[in-house]
């Protein structure tokens, strides 16, 4: 998930001009407005999407397979002290892996740090730091580091050759499109700042997202419970941070209701944390800690993913 504000997604990439930030924290305002216009294109023609009935909830040693990007990996920056081992995958702790521990599921988690929905089903798209990047995002991810769980070929790819052997997965949940989004901000003269570029990003996002869950229920046979988990805004005082949180989050949201899902509420779970810190996620102690006071990344700390977690638990128990 990308700060309009601050730091790059996944890694974090620390060498942004201030003329980067300055165009995405303009591009992030009008986010939202292009995203209704989005989401109904693209609903229009998912309105015939099959639907399935899902089958039971979670019971202690079923299986949770979780899909995402860097958050959902659990990923830290490299100024987070003591410094993180990326050659260690297991000492990433996301939501899944704190969810999975408080309802006794077995967890896959199969995320990658900086995959974009589009690269989730094809590895040759343009990720922001999954198997590729652009100029000034971060370094490619999965070719130096292990993830929590190996496979060849997309991650969608792995999701659902898992669900085709693993018939006791109780729970899917999929985070993903922040990067998406963030890729049009960097590779755009002008920030992802024109309506048309906005609306072709998030159209194109939806559609993928579609395309994902889809394979999930039709190609997998897949009628478990199926999660979309929010992303949070890593400063709830800025009225930018916040359009481009919601502008993802509105678009994953519409794109994944034919296929009878359940949200967790990550962005209103951080916001209400983060009420008697200004609306500060970093001040709330929410967001990694970068050595020194007051210098937060833009990903989620422990209490951070506590949180997400406690957001999912809430959706998947409604």
């Amino acid at each position: 998930m990308k700060n309009p504000e601050s730091t790059s997604h996944i890694p974090p990439a620390e060498n942004h001009s201030r003329s980067r930030r300055v165009r995405k924290a303009v591009a992030a305002t009008v986010l939202t407005v292009c995203a209704a216009g989005a989401i109904a294109a693209v609903l229009a023609s998912a309105s015939a999407a099959p639907l399935s009935t899902p089958r039971g909830a979670q019971t202690p040693g079923s299986r949770y397979l979780a899909l995402g990007d860097s958050v959902t990996f659990g990923t830290e920056e490299p100024q987070v002290v003591p410094a993180p081992n990326y050659n260690d995958a297991s000492s990433f702790l996301g939501y899944p892996e704190q969810l999975g521990a408080e309802l006794h599921l077995k967890v896959a988690n199969a995320a990658c740090p900086g995959e974009t929905a589009a690269s989730m089903i094809n590895p040759s798209a343009q990720s922001l730091g999954c198997e590729n990047t652009v100029s000034g995002g971060p370094p490619a991810y999965r070719p130096q580091y292990p993830l929590h769980v190996h496979y060849q070929g997309s991650q969608l790819g792995y999701a659902l050759e898992y669900l085709h052997t693993h018939s006791d997965v109780r729970l899917v949940s999929l985070m993903i499109g922040a990067n998406d989004v963030y890729i049009c901000v960097l590779t755009t003269r002008d920030g992802c700042n024109r309506n048309a570029e906005q609306h072709a990003v998030l159209g194109q996002l939806a559609h993928n997202v579609q395309q994902i869950l889809s394979a999930i229920r039709n190609e997998a046979h897949y009628n478990g419970q199926l999660a979309i988990v929010n992303y949070y805004s890593p400063n709830y005082a800025s009225a930018s941070t916040n359009g481009f949180s919601l502008a993802v989050n509105q678009t994953v949201d519409a794109a994944a209701k034919p296929f009878h899902v359940v949200v967790a509420d990550g962005y209103g779970e951080l916001k209400a944390a983060a009420l008697h810190s200004g609306d500060n996620t970093c001040k709330a102690g929410l967001l990694t800690q970068l050595g020194r006071p007051g210098k937060c990344g833009i990903h989620p700390s422990y209490a951070g993913q506590a949180l997400l977690a406690q957001a999912l638990a809430k959706a998947i128990r409604l």
